[in-house]
């Protein structure tokens, strides 16, 4: 593997593990494909067996103990099947390897809105072997109403039904060709930067990402990326503070004789310094703290960060 596709894969993984925190119970009904919900994403890299590595875009485990290997797909060739049968060989490996169980294996192939119903064969027989395909055709979703009908909600700053949430994530494969995928995943990001509930939108970016990361561009992508970094740390950041102020209330409360308004905000500032502190060891980026705190000026937060590097090298 080439060290530019391995950052990428990289990248990808990283994105990969947000969607993963909140597509448990999810259904790919959305998409026509009746199958038991999703009960955890799995990682994609695969046993090796010949010399490269085979990665396939999606692994999830079902609620019913099976795998579904999911694989989205622009284009169809009848080649392709023996690309399939090499994930699941691989799969039915590690998963004899890792659980020693022999599950049942689902593939299935969404095509974008460039393939059409009656264009593929969902099934091989080469005698020996058979196996089927579960396919999912994603131009017979309705792009313009699914859009509309998002916007609007959001619009009234209502929430987004599982169903819809997975709908938005694969909204941009519903146009055909690459300049109106591309031209919707920007319309998708702006509406999602509407969407209110924190853990929502990183679920719906990251999904965007992760299903269109063969025809997203790579300034978006970077974009989308940062934004669910912002997301990440902005309510990390608000919940330490919010945890901190229910136990300065609770002491205050306690010793309200003795807590005045100068102690407590003196006590406030000193836990933000310790948050920005923990922030800048982690290896985020000082934009990315500067844009969260509330008290620290931006020379104190640089000062800060000037500590941490003499520590760490003190260290």
């Amino acid at each position: 593997m080439s060290e530019e596709n391995h950052v990428a894969y990289q990248n990808k993984d990283i994105v990969a593990k947000y969607l993963a925190e909140h597509f448990s119970d999810k259904s790919f009904a959305a998409y026509g494909v009746k199958v038991p919900r999703i009960v955890e994403v799995l990682p994609t890299n695969l046993p090796v067996i010949e010399a490269n590595e085979l990665r396939l875009d999606n692994l999830f485990l079902l609620e019913d103990g099976s795998l579904a290997l999911v694989d989205y797909e622009s284009s169809y060739a009848d080649a392709d099947k023996i690309k399939y049968l090499n994930y699941i060989i691989r799969t039915l490996k590690r998963s004899m390897t890792e659980d020693n169980i022999m599950r049942k294996i689902r593939m299935i192939v969404i095509y974008t809105a460039d393939i059409a119903p009656g264009q593929t064969r969902s099934n091989l027989d080469i005698g020996c072997l058979q196996f089927q395909l579960e396919e999912a055709f994603l131009t017979e979703l309705d792009s313009v109403k699914i859009e509309d009908g998002i916007r609007e909600k959001l619009n009234r700053g209502e929430s987004l039904t599982a169903e819809e949430q997975m709908q938005f994530i694969i909204l941009p494969l519903t146009y055909r060709g690459r300049e109106k995928k591309e031209a919707c995943i920007r319309r998708c990001f702006d509406m999602a930067k509407q969407v209110e509930d924190a853990q929502e939108q990183v679920f719906i970016l990251s999904g965007i990402l992760v299903f269109a990361d063969k025809v997203i561009d790579n300034e978006d992508s970077k974009e989308m990326r940062e934004w669910i970094m912002m997301t990440k740390v902005s309510k990390l950041f608000e919940e330490e503070k919010i945890e901190y102020g229910r136990k300065v209330a609770a002491e205050v409360s306690e010793k309200a004789a003795k807590a005045t308004k100068e102690a407590v905000e003196k006590a406030t500032r000193e836990n933000e310094i310790g948050i920005v502190k923990r922030m800048l060891s982690n290896g985020i980026p000082l934009e990315h703290v500067k844009a969260v705190v509330t008290i620290l000026t931006e020379e104190e937060v640089k000062d800060l960060q000037k500590e941490v590097k003499r520590q760490n090298n003190n260290d």
